[in-house]
């Protein structure tokens, strides 16, 4: 019998759709309520950081100030760049990824739809189970950075570190499926006919963000895990005394560290890469050599990371090296920075709140840039390390290259995620105070490295010439937290009020536009067939979304989508998806269980969370019934 539009989606929403209750909410795989997930949470431990920032920077206003004590202070450092790499950073670009990667490669879920829920669910609960440490007063204290031997039992005998270690071998754990999951629906559920040179650049930013995440976090891990049994157990991994190294500590730390750095901002590029075209009204220029040079960032980046380690005592052939690597990767990204201002420069710019943030973003990733190159610079950088010098730099790269594109993209998926449009004014409001503020208050930070102030202490001095450029990064860091503030505020009034925004408002040109606002739970009736880069500009929307496609290709038997070729994209075969699942739930709350239990040193307690978690993985894999399959679609 023949196909209808509304048999064929009543099928579907009857297949894919999550119910409405707390049940539901609980057990969901559908990536896009996942994807709005981390996007708030990671937007809550934003918050949480930039609260800590604040509370900093009160106290570094005026010499001599007493608001909090070093103690306090040393936490509250730690916890800032803990929250603001950990919680934040990678896990907003998380969210994006988990909502748009299927819909950009034409699939209906990402490919392991209950990995997904678990990772999200341990994502949560490490940061609760770090956040958790103030309630007794141990919060982490050692920097994000968490350097040995000050971190050992001997100079920190407290749970703080333990909190920390933990916290971030589970946060390893959430980041690291999410990354196999994207890499396989990537390679393996692309769109019939969307080949590796069709792909989206977000795709490519993705892709070689997450291969990052599999090499080097493995190293953090390992680290961790080294320290808590050194602290625990009495290894000696990192004690000299007993055949360890202190300074294995860094090298697994930054071999990790610096490839971090290009998975919280690679992620950025690709927004900007989608978004810049759209608002420039012609396609991005260089597309190879942009796909290229975010490949060539992923790699370099993994010969960069003893530069943070010139002042240790390297050998001169070595830092050699790793200078040259670190100057080096300048010309990948230079490509990606020429690009982006080709594109603009000869395109029609329309200049919306979304635009205005990727301009912002060029301005400050080329100044933190170009301060990154000279600290690759061996004597220079023997001048400014341990100085505000490199926390200017670092928030210069970091929130320039991370914070505004994601604030750019809440801008310019806002429609498809809710179905209506964010307030261009408050919006332009929000661009200028975020941009003055950020400015002022982190440019003099280089300023005050080059007079001497050292990082970490929590005061200094009056008459050491630091007090005026003090109080100006302390008002430019309270009018960026304004803006910051007025942006969280637009979203949520125009969550509710927006105007309507239609399937396309700015007229984009890849397949998430082809899909309502917001997407059904199953994404696409028919699984779309691409034939070039930019399929909204270049297609009919009805060729797209399948016109009167066969009803084989509806795929109605179950929860499935195509799965296809690495190379060219041809359909191999159906993937039967997931149903939902209260086990990824059970799973990531038992091994939390654990990590307090052990935390503690409640034995019966970490027996029954292990027990619990061994058997959530058995039901996650116990054959269950599914819902009715039968009867054909008329």
């Amino acid at each position: 019998m023949g196909v209808t539009a509304a048999s064929l989606n009543e099928r579907l929403d009857f297949l894919w759709e999550t119910p409405r209750t707390l049940m539901g909410a609980l057990t969901t795989v559908d990536h896009k309520t996942l994807g709005k997930r981390y996007l708030i949470t990671a937007f809550v431990f934003l918050c949480l950081g930039g609260i800590e920032a604040a509370i900093m920077r009160a106290q570094l206003a005026r010499p001599g100030e007493h608001l909090l004590s070093p103690e306090a202070y040393n936490q509250l450092f730690s916890m800032h760049g803990t929250t603001m790499m950990f919680l934040y950073a990678a896990p907003v670009l998380s969210g994006f990824s988990n909502y748009f990667v299927p819909l950009l490669v034409g699939s209906r879920d990402l490919s392991y739809p209950r990995l997904n829920a678990f990772s999200y669910w341990i994502f949560l609960f490490a940061g609760v189970f770090l956040y958790s440490s103030f309630l007794v007063g141990a919060a982490p204290n050692g920097g994000w950075f968490n350097y040995v031997p000050l971190t050992t039992r001997p100079f920190d005998p407290g749970i703080n570190i333990d909190f920390y270690n933990i916290a971030l071998i589970f946060l390893s754990v959430s980041t690291t499926v999410g990354a196999i999951n994207f890499i396989v629906t990537i390679l393996r559920m692309r769109a019939p006919g969307m080949t590796l040179g069709r792909m989206p650049i977000y795709l490519w930013s993705t892709l070689s963000t997450s291969a990052v995440i599999l090499f080097s976090l493995p190293a953090l891990t390992g680290a961790c895990l080294m320290l808590e049994l050194d602290r625990r157990l009495g290894t000696h991994f990192f004690d000299p005394n007993g055949g360890g190294s202190s300074l294995l500590w860094q090298h697994l730390f930054w071999a990790f560290g610096h490839p971090w750095v290009y998975v919280v901002v690679l992620p950025g590029f690709g927004i900007v890469s989608m978004a810049l075209p759209v608002f420039v009204r012609r396609p991005l220029a260089a597309f190879e050599y942009v796909a290229m040079s975010t490949v060539a960032i992923a790699i370099i980046g993994f010969g960069v990371w003893a530069h943070h380690m010139f002042a240790v005592g390297l050998p001169t052939v070595g830092m050699g090296f790793f200078s040259a690597a670190s100057m080096i990767i300048v010309l990948p990204s230079g490509i990606s920075v020429t690009a982006w201002l080709l594109t603009s420069w000869t395109g029609r710019p329309v200049y919306t709140t979304s635009y205005l943030f990727i301009l912002g973003f060029l301005v400050i990733f080329v100044i933190g840039g170009l301060s990154g190159v000279i600290t690759g610079i061996v004597p220079f950088d023997w001048q400014i390390h341990d100085t505000y010098f490199v926390v200017a730099h670092l928030h210069y790269v970091l929130i320039g290259a991370n914070l505004f594109p994601v604030v750019a993209g809440v801008y310019y998926w806002f429609p498809k995620m809710t179905g209506r449009l964010m307030s261009e004014r408050i919006g332009k409001w929000s661009f200028w105070l975020m941009f003055i503020g950020f400015n002022v208050g982190f440019f003099p930070m280089h300023i005050a490295g080059i007079f001497g102030m050292p990082r970490r202490v929590y005061t200094y001095y009056e008459g050491m010439g630091l007090d005026t450029v003090n109080m100006v990064e302390t008002i430019g860091a309270y009018i960026f937290a304004v803006g910051v503030l007025v942006f969280i505020v637009n979203v949520i009034l125009s969550a509710r009020h927006g105007p309507l925004s239609g399937a396309n408002p700015w007229n984009g040109a890849t397949l998430e536009w082809s899909t309502p606002s917001p997407p059904p739970p199953y994404n696409f009736e028919v699984i779309p067939v691409v034939t070039t880069r930019d399929p909204m500009w270049d297609e009919p929307l009805e060729n797209i979304r399948g016109g009167n496609a066969d009803p084989s290709r509806t795929l109605t038997s179950g929860r499935e989508t195509l799965t296809t070729s690495v190379m060219h994209a041809r359909p191999v075969g159906i993937l039967h998806m997931a149903e939902d699942s209260i086990w990824p739930l059970l799973l990531a709350l038992s091994l939390t269980i654990l990590a307090y239990s052990s935390l503690l040193d409640v034995t019966i307690v970490s027996v029954v969370a292990g027990v619990a978690a061994l058997l959530s993985i058995g039901g996650w894999f116990w054959p269950e019934p599914v819902r009715e399959r039968e009867g054909s679609i008329s």
